[in-house]
């Protein structure tokens, strides 16, 4: 038996969120505290799918509604080691460091604020990650129009100086 299926993740407005693979299960607190200590104010909600024993999704965060729909995103993609965290007041880019330094962390497959497709193969042991499509396919390649607005967009942001 080998059976392809997706399971679709809408990032609610104002989010972002991290889909990867670990390996132990303290993994859950562990990306608690990285997360905690990345960003000030912050709020996040993280689930991590267990695949041995009881086999429950473990869930932590310091916001219940994202801590909830972690949980429930989790439990859609079912992968083993998976885990997911929906963030806000913040970036990836600002948190990817501390996620990757978690001694059970192993792969990040998205970080990013667009609509996301888990693409998942399940067998009769269990359901594995093969990729992920992460928003639209490309249009187009950046004119100086386009690179002058990118580059207005991340001094807007503050990512780049004046």
């Amino acid at each position: 038996m080998l059976e392809f299926k997706t399971v679709k993740i809408e990032v609610p407005e104002g989010c972002n969120v991290i889909l990867g693979m670990a390996h132990f299960i303290k993994t859950v607190e562990d990306l608690y505290e990285a997360l905690v200590n990345a960003v000030p104010n912050i709020k996040f909600g993280v689930a991590f799918c267990e695949s041995s024993g009881p086999c429950l999704i473990r869930h932590e965060g310091n916001d219940e509604e994202l801590r909830q729909l972690s949980a429930k995103k989790a439990y859609e993609i079912a992968c083993g080691h998976s885990f997911i965290i929906f963030l806000e007041n913040a970036y990836p880019i600002n948190v990817l460091d501390k996620v990757k330094s978690v001694p059970e962390v192993c792969t990040i497959h998205a970080a990013t604020s667009n609509p996301l497709e888990v693409i998942i193969v399940e067998t009769e042991q269990g359901r594995g990650i093969v990729g992920v499509i992460d928003g639209s396919k490309s249009k187009d390649i950046e004119n100086e129009e386009d690179i002058k607005a990118r580059k207005e967009f991340l001094r807007k942001i503050g990512y780049k100086l004046g």
